[in-house]
């Protein structure tokens, strides 16, 4: 089925934490790529999601694209 484009942008990112999505390399890579399609600063972004520890880079991710994804523990 072919949709608009514009549903493309309302659709959430699910990500179970407790699978292998939950790794810190898969959600710097999908926070690296939501970077790029939103026009935000990787590099910035990335500074301060690697600053800490794994509940510091979900602190991070929840609140730079708590619009985007839905995290399950």
């Amino acid at each position: 089925m072919i949709k608009n484009r514009s549903e493309l942008a309302r659709r959430s990112i699910e990500i179970d934490l407790s699978s292998s999505q939950g790794n810190a390399f898969f959600l710097l890579g999908t926070a690296k790529r939501l970077c790029s399609q939103l026009g935000k600063n990787w590099e910035e972004i990335e500074k301060e999601m690697t600053s800490g520890d794994y509940e510091n880079l979900l602190s991070v991710l929840e609140r730079e694209f708590g619009d985007h994804i839905v995290l399950y523990r």
